[in-house]
C-alpha cells in the first residue's frame, strides 16, 4: 500500500521572480525620483548666478539694470554678508536688501542700527511682515497681496511720476511715518513706500515686488524708469544677496529651522495637499449605496473557483479547513468504491473496515490518513493531498 510513503517536502517560500514582480513597482518609482532629482541638479548646476542677482542674465536675474546703471555712471558691487553690506552703508551709496526675510531678527536689527543715520538710500525688496518692521520701523506689511502687478503711481512722488505705470504690485503696506511717499496703492495700500530718514538726509524705499529689477520685465511698462531712479539716487549701489552661509547669522544663537528656510508657498502647498488627501479618504471611505446582487456575466470556471479558495485558506493559513475539505471530498468518493453508501462515508467504522477489505492494508494509516489530525505546516498539507490522490487511485485500479 502506498499512502504510509513519505513524500518530499514542497517549499512555500517566494521565488526571485515573486519577489521582483511584488516590488517592481516600488523599485520604478524610487528609480524615477532619483532620476527627477539628477535632472533637476544637473539643470541648476549652470552659471545661473540666483534669482535677482545683478550679476546673471538669466529671466530671472538682474544684469541688464546693472548695466543700465553702469553706463549712467553709477558702480554696483554685489555683497553676501552683513559685515560688507554695514561696512558699505554711506551718504553716497545705495543699499538694495534682496531677500530681507532671509535675515534673523538679530541681523535685521544690526543692519538697521547701520542704515539709520548714515545718509544714503535702503531698499528693501518684498520684505514681509517679519523682516520689514525692523529694518522700515512704522511700516507694516498686510497679510494679502495685490491683485493686479502693474498699477499707477497715485502719489507725489518724482520717481513715481516720472516712471508712470509699473509692475509693483505684491505685497501691499501700511506706514504711520506721516511724511511718508506711498505709491502705486492696490485697493488703498501702497505698493511702495519711502520714508525719509529722521536725520542725515537719507530715506529707506520699500518695494513690493521685484518684477522692475528682473531681466524680462524691466523693459515693460515704466518698469525701466522706476528702477533707474530708485537704484542710481547715489553714485554707488551695493547689492546685498543675504547668504544662508553667512557666519552672523549664528553669532547669537539666533539660528534659522527648517521651517523659517521654506517659503511660505510650500506651506500653504504643503496644507492643500494634506486637506485634499483627507476629503479623498472621506469620499473613499463613504459608501455608496447598499450592495446590489447581479448575476455573472459568464460561467467561471470550476478549477478557478478550487484555486481562488485555496489562495484565501493559505493567506489565512487555515490548513485545519483546507485539510478538513479534502478528507471530506475524499471519504465521499472512495465510498461508493467499496460499497459503502455515502450517508455512511463520513463514518469511520462504516468506511475503514471496507476499505482495509478491499486494499489489503493496515487500518490504522487508513484511519490517521482519512480522520487523522490536521497537518502542521503546508509541506504536510501537500504531502495529504498527494497520499488522498494516491490512495483512490489504488482504490480505482482493477
Amino acid at each position: 500500500m502506498t499512502t504510509g510513503v513519505a513524500l518530499p517536502a514542497t517549499s512555500t517560500a517566494p521565488t526571485a521572480r515573486q519577489v521582483w514582480t511584488r516590488t517592481r513597482g516600488i523599485v520604478l518609482a524610487v528609480v524615477l525620483l532619483l532620476a527627477g532629482a539628477v535632472a533637476i541638479a544637473v539643470i541648476r548646476s549652470d552659471t545661473r548666478h540666483g534669482d535677482l542677482d545683478p550679476r546673471s542674465a538669466d529671466r530671472s536675474g538682474s544684469r541688464a539694470v546693472a548695466e543700465l546703471l553702469a553706463d549712467r555712471g553709477v558702480s554696483t558691487r554685489v555683497v553676501t554678508t552683513l559685515a560688507e553690506a554695514r561696512a558699505a552703508a554711506g551718504r553716497d551709496t545705495t543699499l538694495l536688501v534682496a531677500v530681507p526675510d532671509l535675515l534673523t531678527p538679530h541681523q535685521q536689527t544690526q543692519l538697521r542700527a547701520s542704515t539709520a543715520g548714515s545718509g544714503g538710500r535702503t531698499i528693501l525688496v518684498a520684505a514681509g511682515s517679519s523682516s520689514v518692521e525692523r529694518l522700515a520701523p512704522g511700516v507694516t506689511a498686510d497679510p494679502a497681496t495685490s491683485l493686479k502687478s502693474t498699477l499707477d503711481p497715485h502719489c507725489s512722488l518724482a520717481e513715481a511720476r516720472r516712471a508712470g505705470s509699473a509692475d509693483t504690485g505684491g505685497i501691499r503696506y501700511t506706514t504711520t511715518h506721516l511724511d511718508a511717499d506711498s505709491c502705486y496703492p492696490s485697493q488703498r495700500l501702497a505698493t511702495l513706500i519711502r520714508v525719509p530718514a529722521a536725520s542725515g538726509g537719507g530715506d529707506t524705499v520699500v518695494l513690493g515686488a521685484p518684477d522692475i529689477l528682473l531681466n524680462d520685465r524691466l523693459d515693460e511698462q515704466g518698469n525701466a524708469s522706476l528702477a533707474l531712479q530708485l537704484l542710481g539716487s547715489r553714485p554707488h549701489l551695493v547689492w546685498y544677496l543675504p547668504s544662508l552661509s553667512d557666519s552672523s547669522a549664528t553669532g547669537t544663537g539666533e539660528q534659522k529651522s527648517l521651517f523659517d528656510l521654506l517659503p511660505s508657498g510650500w506651506l500653504w502647498g504643503t496644507l492643500q495637499l494634506f486637506i485634499a488627501a483627507a476629503l479623498a479618504a472621506f469620499w473613499r471611505a463613504r459608501r455608496l449605496g447598499p450592495l446590489v446582487p447581479e448575476k455573472l456575466p459568464v460561467a467561471i470556471r470550476a478549477s478557478e473557483t478550487v484555486e481562488g479558495r485555496a489562495r484565501l485558506y493559505r493567506k489565512a493559513n487555515a490548513r485545519d479547513r483546507a485539510a478538513a475539505a479534502l478528507r471530506s471530498t475524499a471519504r465521499t468518493r472512495l465510498a461508493p468504491l467499496v460499497g459503502v453508501p455515502v450517508s455512511q462515508a463520513h463514518a469511520p467504522e462504516a468506511l475503514l473496515p471496507a476499505l482495509s477489505a478491499h486494499l489489503h492494508g493496515d487500518g490504522q494509516s487508513l484511519h490517521s490518513l482519512l480522520f487523522g489530525p490536521p497537518p502542521g505546516d503546508d509541506a504536510a498539507l501537500i504531502a495529504l493531498t498527494d497520499q488522498l490522490d494516491a490512495l483512490e487511485r489504488e482504490v480505482r485500479r482493477p
